[in-house]
């Protein structure tokens, strides 16, 4: 759960559009589970309409910097994860984990933030999330452009898992997200259907 201020106080001292996005990143959390208009959340935060305009001029606007919120707090929590792992494999497995999970319990947020930006085309800064995915494959593969697979391929597996989830498709069942990301069952099964198709 995010929890959030939006007292007066949390932007006395000039940090408005703070407390706007942690007003917004709530509603996303709350029973409604959406961002709010504009005007909702200049009452929610408790200032005029004209003050969040200053900040964000239209929904898109909003929409956009609560997107990228949610995609560097997930990267905060991958980071946090892969170093619990201790790096290496265990923890790029374990960043895809993070992520599934991370879709759970975010929901309205984590389909928000896939609502907005732009394509992964090189053209963009990279949000946090994707800049230690990229990252951590280059570390396990050397060749840049096999690490780019690897990061696209990772990405799309979890990616895939979280939204079967979210969709009711398969259980939002912690222990299949272990079963479906054990990189050990993976090699595991790659090994045995070689040695099964070998003369």
């Amino acid at each position: 759960m995010i929890t959030v201020s939006t007292s007066p106080e949390a932007y006395h001292h000039g940090n408005l559009r703070d407390a706007l996005l942690a007003a917004g990143l709530a509603a996303l959390e709350g029973a409604a589970g959406k961002a709010p208009s504009l005007r909702e959340l200049a009452r929610v935060v408790g200032v005029s309409a004209t003050a969040v305009y200053r900040h964000f001029p239209d929904k898109q606007a909003l929409d956009a910097a609560l997107a990228r919120a949610g995609l560097d707090l997930l990267g905060k929590e991958q980071a946090a994860a892969a170093e619990r792992a201790g790096g290496g494999s265990q923890g790029f497995t374990e960043t895809g984990r993070t992520y599934v999970r991370f879709a759970l319990a975010h929901p309205a947020l984590f389909r928000l933030m896939f609502t907005q930006g732009h394509p992964v085309d090189g053209s963009a800064t990279p949000d946090e999330a994707y800049a230690l995915l990229t990252a951590n494959s280059r570390a396990l593969v050397g060749d840049p452009d096999g690490a780019e697979t690897l990061a696209l391929q990772s990405w799309a597996m979890v990616h895939g898992i979280a939204m079967l989830m979210l969709d009711g498709r398969i259980p939002a069942d912690d222990a299949l997200i272990e079963r479906l990301l054990d990189t050990g069952n993976l090699s595991a099964q790659s090994c045995g259907s070689s040695s099964e198709e070998s003369p």
